[in-house]
């Protein structure tokens, strides 16, 4: 995994944030999703570093970063506060502007970066995802019967915390073995990663906190925005898994294209985790969109 990429810790003020870093060429970040780490790209990092300076990192409060304080208001796990750490990453390595490529919470992180950050952001490739607004506003029953952990996460503290600590490993293989693959797709080392990380102390409730922010602080960030008719102006394009809950129970496209000015993409034969389920097409995609 990895090959000829080095590992980095980065300083971006009391937070420290874990990654590797290879290639050579136009810089690309690749952002990870739940409950995984940066690891869930090794299918298709090496062939991207032979193009693109790549650039995979652990948001806080996963992988091996690290997991601070919150608050009241869940602000240090904001969407906002994520994409300012990876913008430090990228300043401290000599980019001022990328591409992106991420998933998942990882994908949500990559919207408010393109928000609030757009003169940094080149292109935006988002994978399976609806805008979170969105998919908070228009949920139904199919929706929050598949995405259950959306609303066990987000129950006051310390009840979610204390089930995850009493299995952790068993957390993720829950959550990642009920999709539409099961545990299939993943690589044995991969899926060790994820167990590892997600065992690690604090992690537990900085994943709560990640989504206890998605239905608070960040929903303001979003409802500011679309108040004051702010879109994504930037080259988008949306990926989604055909077998997966985002496209069953949401149009995709059309809320990505309610959002911003020009967005393209299509579904794909996987389901939630493009990047293990079907790496060689969305290698196909990300080589073609990117190169642009």
């Amino acid at each position: 995994m990895f090959h000829a990429f080095e590992t980095r810790d980065f300083a971006v003020g009391e937070v420290s944030v874990h990654g590797r870093v290879g290639g050579a060429g136009r810089p690309l970040l690749l952002l990870h999703g739940h409950p995984q780490t940066h690891v869930m790209w090794h299918r298709v990092a090496d062939e991207l570093a032979r193009r693109h300076t790549v650039v995979a990192l652990d948001l806080r409060g996963y992988g091996d970063s690290a997991r601070p304080p919150s608050d009241s208001r869940h602000a240090p796990y904001s969407k906002r506060a994520m994409a300012q750490d990876v913008v430090a990453v990228m300043e401290q390595l000599g980019h001022r502007q990328f591409d992106v490529c991420a998933h998942d919470r990882g994908a949500r992180v990559a919207h408010r970066l393109a928000l609030d950050h757009g003169s940094r952001v080149r292109r935006l490739m988002l994978l399976d995802i609806a805008p979170t607004l969105a998919m908070y506003e228009r949920t139904g029953e199919a929706f929050a019967r598949a995405y259950w952990h959306w609303f066990f996460l987000i129950q006051p503290p310390p009840l979610p915390e204390r089930l995850i600590d009493a299995d952790p490993a068993g957390y993720v293989r829950a959550v990642m073995g009920g999709r539409h693959a099961g545990l299939a797709p993943f690589d044995v080392q991969a899926l060790a990663e994820y167990e590892r990380c997600i065992s690690r102390p604090g992690s537990a409730h900085a994943v709560c906190e990640d989504y206890r922010a998605a239905a608070t602080i960040d929903l303001e960030h979003d409802r500011a925005d679309r108040d004051k008719g702010v879109r994504l102006a930037l080259p988008l394009r949306v990926l989604w898994g055909a077998h997966g809950t985002v496209g069953r129970c949401f149009d995709v496209l059309a809320l990505w294209r309610e959002a911003a000015v020009q967005a393209d993409g299509r579904a794909l034969d996987c389901g939630h985790y493009v990047a293990e389920e079907a790496p060689a097409e969305l290698l196909d995609e990300m080589l073609e969109f990117f190169s642009s």
